[in-house]
């Protein structure tokens, strides 16, 4: 089974690529959702509320995940604690996940997440997608989506690790720099070369 990791940055069409993926029937791990997952985990939600406070905690004692943002976006050091926290049970049910594929003889699997560099998620996949596109395409996504203001677009671009470094870890890069019906022609042929060179 080829387990093929899918990264890129904020705006470059990570979510998008994934979705179309989806489309083909291949199987998709996403590590977004199993992040929101983790603090179903009392031990994980304990170790953060200690960490951070009372503040984070709604009143029926689950995590107010907003508080929190508002906590670590823009403080890098509360950020890795924060994901010094959590990332060791993610990755260990992103293994469980992939392993349970395994089992069921899948011939491709994808791990989809925003931090598998920055993560150290390199040693359970056996190749790495990219993601790029041109910063201003990426900023100007930025702003559609999330209503924000240029200086606030950048900020979230700067808060991650550049493009140009991520895509040195990178097996494969697309650039998803152009439409939707260009990415998905992209993807197509991607498909076709993955499955002709492993599932073959």
């Amino acid at each position: 089974m080829l387990i093929l990791g899918l990264t890129g940055n904020i705006g470059c069409g990570k979510s998008c690529l994934s979705s179309i993926f989806k489309e083909y029937n291949i199987d998709i791990i996403d590590a977004d959702v199993i992040s929101r997952q983790i603090f179903e985990d009392k031990k994980v939600l304990n170790s953060v509320f200690q960490y951070f406070g009372e503040e984070i905690k709604n009143i029926d004692g689950t995590l107010n995940r907003k508080a929190l943002g508002n906590i670590v976006f823009n403080n890098n050091k509360k950020l890795i604690a924060l994901n010094n926290l959590t990332h060791p049970k993610i990755k260990e049910n992103i293994i469980s996940k992939t392993n349970e594929l395994k089992t069921i003889r899948k011939k491709i699997v994808v791990i989809d997440g925003a931090l598998l560099v920055e993560g150290n998620y390199i040693d359970i996949i056996d190749k790495l997608l990219v993601v790029t596109c041109k910063e201003n395409v990426q900023i100007k996504r930025i702003i559609t989506r999330d209503n924000c203001s240029i200086e606030e677009a950048l900020s979230r671009v700067n808060s991650q690790m550049n493009q140009d470094e991520k895509s040195k870890y990178a097996d494969y890069i697309i650039d998803n720099s152009g439409t939707i019906k260009e990415l998905k022609e992209k993807a197509n042929n991607f498909i076709l070369y993955i499955k002709e060179n492993w599932c073959g």
